[in-house]
């Protein structure tokens, strides 16, 4: 049987899903263990809503935190993107960013994936390094030109801009 957040993320334009979490915040939790199932197909429509409702070190995200992460490389490139932009919301400790940063390479170097999940990948590695600038040499290594080859002009463009703001 359907629930009633599965039958709004089904049924209803985005403004319409948000506008349902934000007078039901008690789906929030719901939404959360149906973004990181593989529950199709509201298990990525649950991510991407979630992305919307979520704010900046949202709490209620806090305890999943983990369980995100551990599920981001077994799903679908579309799903992988949004559980990210979810988590580049976060401030996570530094094992989570470890687990985290393994987990955004293993997406990056992965050259056949869809550009937008990669570059999202991207962003978060770049987050990290910032924070911990002993891993610049990573940057380096991840954007050789077979890395970037497979992106699409716009990505690359992006990619480039990034790519400035940590040489000198």
């Amino acid at each position: 049987m359907e629930t009633a957040l599965e039958h709004i993320l089904i049924n209803s334009y985005k403004d319409e899903m948000i506008s349902f979490m934000d007078s039901h915040p008690e789906y929030f939790e719901e939404a959360i263990k149906l973004a990181i199932s593989d529950k199709q197909p509201y298990a990525w429509r649950a991510a991407w809503l979630l992305w919307s409702c979520t704010e900046k070190n949202d709490q209620r995200i806090q305890k999943y935190i983990k369980d995100i992460i551990n599920t981001i490389t077994t799903k679908e490139d579309g799903h992988q993107r949004e559980l990210l932009k979810i988590l580049l919301l976060m401030e996570l400790n530094e094992e989570y960013e470890g687990y985290l940063f393994d987990a955004c390479i293993t997406v990056w170097e992965k050259i056949n994936k869809n550009p937008s999940v990669r570059f999202t990948a991207f962003k978060f590695i770049t987050k990290i390094v910032k924070k911990h600038p002993e891993l610049f040499n990573e940057i380096a290594f991840l954007t050789q030109d077979h890395y970037l080859e497979s992106l699409s002009p716009g990505v690359k463009k992006s990619i480039t801009k990034i790519i400035k703001e940590f040489t000198p």
